[in-house]
């Protein structure tokens, strides 16, 4: 099932945050799509789910930056 969270605007470390209480409420398997506007989060989302077993699937810059996530 696919989910999306939008963490535009926000600064670190609230978009990692944001994304750990949310992929917490996830099903293994489920997929979390993340819109963010701080640079750092180009090093921090991959970091935190390198660490934590989650799959990045797919990361796009455009105006905003785009993660889609899969939880493992």
């Amino acid at each position: 099932m696919k989910h999306y969270i939008d963490l535009k605007n926000l600064l670190c470390p609230m978009p990692v945050i944001r994304v750990q209480n949310k992929l917490n409420e996830l099903n293994t398997g489920d997929i979390l799509d993340a819109e963010c506007t701080d640079p750092g989060t180009l090093h921090d989302i991959p970091t935190w789910c390198r660490i934590n077993g989650h799959e990045v699937l797919e990361i796009k810059e455009e105006e905003t930056i785009f993660f889609s996530i899969k939880k493992n």
